[in-house]
């Protein structure tokens, strides 16, 4: 049994509050989408009737299936322990499909409902969920397909600097039509790594089997520590022939919406997983992966927002490590208060109850940065009734 089951949650209020956009450090620019000039964060608010509140990132896209699907039940579960509402949250969204959206906005909420559990314990998330350091491993990221070779140095030295020892950089430029420069900003970055760090690289499904077999020709399957989702991710067939026939480890998993499909990368031959915390459809669906991931010998990393789903990864005890993509996570960390401090290649977690990031929202307010902020209420929001259309 987890330590949340027997957790009761009477919730009393639920916001949701959107945070005005901040400059990437270096616009970004993957395979298939970009540049990113700017990246936003929306922060869900769980608060029960004793004042505790638990917070996490959120989609603010779709309210329609919060509001009809999972906020009357965490509204009207009054007095339920966790073990028996979780699963009226989960069937919730069944005909919502465990496959997108609002699978992850089931993950997004349990995320913040563990930190409510934390925090009104007064320990840290991590130690809560059984970790046994205060720290975790992380891995640089970045590699934008549209970064000048001046700005790839600039990055990779700046990841060097931090202590990191891989570094995974973007290909497929130009929806991927220009594997030449791919390969030669490829060969550009391992030389500036040297031997002493990885180098792993993501294509974000853009290419076919054949590219990527000419790309890995080209650039040595020994310089290569993984190739993320290099083809489509749906395309379970072609995943497996690849995966036959290279060396190579192949990464997969942050497109996915549920623990359930992961078994099934792994038979295709996928040797790197890759649940995102904040995208799956629950801490307990993670925490499979990650077990599924120990059990075949599987290398294991998650990426999103690092800095709120560090502490999942500090709990796996030395497996995995967290993804920090530094141009886009980084102009974030001026809206916190309190976050984990980076040294030797590590996450080094704050002293406090929780999930290890706090917003300044005072100075939110202050500074008008909140573009837009939804309250409900449980007046607001009537009890659950499936809802069926065709």
């Amino acid at each position: 049994m987890n330590q949340i089951d027997n957790e009761i949650f009477n919730i009393k209020r639920i916001k949701i509050r959107i945070l005005e956009q901040v400059a990437a450090v270096i616009p970004f620019q993957d395979a298939t989408m970009g540049p990113f000039p700017h990246f936003g964060i929306s922060i869900i608010t769980l608060e029960d009737n004793d004042g505790n509140i638990g917070e996490s990132p959120v989609y603010n896209s779709y309210l329609n299936i919060l509001e009809t699907c999972l906020f009357p039940i965490l509204f009207h579960s009054q007095n339920v322990p966790y073990r028996e509402f979780f699963p009226l949250l989960y069937w919730s969204i069944r005909n919502e499909g465990f496959k997108g959206a609002a699978s992850a906005l089931l993950g997004q909420l349990d995320m913040a409902l563990y930190d409510l559990a934390a925090r009104r314990k007064g320990i840290p998330l991590h130690q809560y969920m059984g970790a046994v350091e205060n720290e975790v491993k992380m891995y640089g990221s970045g590699g934008g397909t549209n970064y000048s070779f001046a700005q790839l140095e600039q990055e990779v030295n700046f990841f060097l600097e931090a202590g990191v020892d891989c570094y995974k950089m973007k290909i497929g430029k130009d929806f991927g039509k220009n594997m030449k420069e791919d390969i030669t900003r490829v060969k550009f970055v391992k030389n500036l790594l040297g031997n002493g760090v990885r180098l792993a690289v993501d294509a974000n499904q853009v290419w076919n089997c054949t590219d990527v077999f000419n790309f890995i020709d080209a650039v040595g399957e020994d310089n290569l520590s993984w190739i993320e989702e290099p083809i489509h991710s749906a395309a379970y067939d072609l995943i497996e022939t690849l995966c036959k026939a290279t060396k190579v480890t192949v990464a997969y998993g942050e497109s996915e919406r549920t623990s359930k499909i992961f078994p099934t990368l792994v038979n295709c031959g996928v040797r790197h997983l890759q649940p995102v915390p904040t995208q799956i459809g629950g801490i307990k669906e993670w925490l499979e992966v990650r077990d599924l991931s120990i059990n075949k010998k599987l290398d294991f990393s998650s990426g999103g927002y690092s800095l709120y789903s560090a502490f999942l990864m500090a709990a796996s005890n030395g497996v995995g490590m967290i993804e920090y993509l530094y141009s886009i996570m980084y102009g974030l960390e001026k809206y916190f208060l309190v976050y984990p401090s980076w040294r030797n290649g590590k996450f080094i977690f704050p002293d406090i109850a929780g999930i290890p990031v706090r917003i300044d929202w005072d100075n939110c307010y202050r500074e008008n940065r909140i573009i837009r902020e939804f309250k409900w209420e449980q007046a607001d929001v009537p009890r659950y009734k499936p809802i069926v259309s065709m």
